[in-house]
């Protein structure tokens, strides 16, 4: 069996040109779509992250701001500053860059975050909104996840879906969302006993776990489309995902590479879920 390796990045591209048109629209009418980045510290993948999606904003016509704060700064500093963007018209989408520093209670700024300005769908108002089924912003990665399995003809209605991981950020609402697609879905974790005994049950297998080669060729079935979201570093300090990627050669019929597949995904959904921001703005009668 010949795998397809899915090519995320390509997938990207396409998408952020389909989004051109609608930032156009919307500048034309004055509302230029504007998304604002807080980064606390130095952490250098978080920055590198950083750059990325300033330079995504850039590309797709959307104004961006980086607020960039000292890995000491206090809980207080950054709640202002969450209050003060919450408050400014030019600024459609808030994106605080995570992991934050041990000192900051993430929980607590993340819900300072105005929810129609809760692009990275954290909040709780949005998560309800998610479990729910209503409208809201959906997590990036996850919506990432499923815009890719779309544009890919895979289907997901009546599959069997094993996630793999349960985060608050990817694990759960991608199997909320794979459930709304019709799946039946199998939610695994660091205790689930024998994981192998549900993965090989899977059509479709995502992996969020943060742990190398937690998913092998021989864990999967025949012809299961694998969608690696882990991101980790091998002992040689290259980029690698959660599977171990060359055993599933021949026997996955789809799978995502680390990097190239879902982390374009993630970021053109925040430029999506920034332009929405915009646009429901239009639409709201206030």
């Amino acid at each position: 069996m010949q795998t397809l390796i899915i090519d995320g990045t390509a997938i990207a591209q396409t998408l952020r040109a389909s989004l051109k048109p609608r930032v156009a629209v919307l500048t034309r009418k004055g509302l230029v779509p504007g998304l604002a980045v807080i980064h606390i510290g130095d952490n250098p993948a978080s920055a590198a992250y950083v750059r990325n999606k300033i330079r995504a904003c850039a590309e797709a016509g959307i104004h961006s701001e980086l607020i960039a704060l000292p890995s000491g700064a206090s809980q207080s500093e950054l709640l202002a500053h969450i209050k003060a963007l919450n408050h400014n018209p030019r600024i459609h989408g808030i994106l605080l860059q995570l992991p934050l520093p041990a000192h900051i209670a993430a929980a607590e700024a993340l819900l300072a975050i105005d929810p129609a300005k809760d692009v990275d769908g954290f909040h709780p108002e949005n998560a309800g909104a998610l479990m729910l089924g209503q409208r809201g912003f959906v997590p990036c990665t996850p919506r990432g996840v499923i815009e890719l399995l779309g544009h890919e003809s895979i289907p997901v209605a009546g599959k069997h879906a094993v996630v793999i991981g349960r985060s608050n950020i990817v694990g759960k609402p991608v199997s909320l969302l794979l459930l709304q697609a019709g799946a039946t879905v199998t939610i695994c974790h660091s205790q689930t006993r024998e994981l192998a005994e549900f993965t090989r049950q899977g059509d479709i297998v995502v992996t969020a776990a943060g742990r190398l080669n937690v998913l092998t060729g021989n864990m999967i079935k025949p012809g299961a489309t694998v969608i690696d979201i882990g991101i980790n570093r091998t002992a040689e300090g290259k980029l690698a995902g959660d599977c171990d990627f060359k055993s599933m050669l021949g026997i996955a019929g789809a799978i995502t590479p680390v990097p190239g597949g879902i982390g374009p995904m993630t970021v053109t959904m925040l430029l999506f879920n920034t332009v929405q921001a915009v646009e429901a703005r239009l639409q709201s009668p206030g």
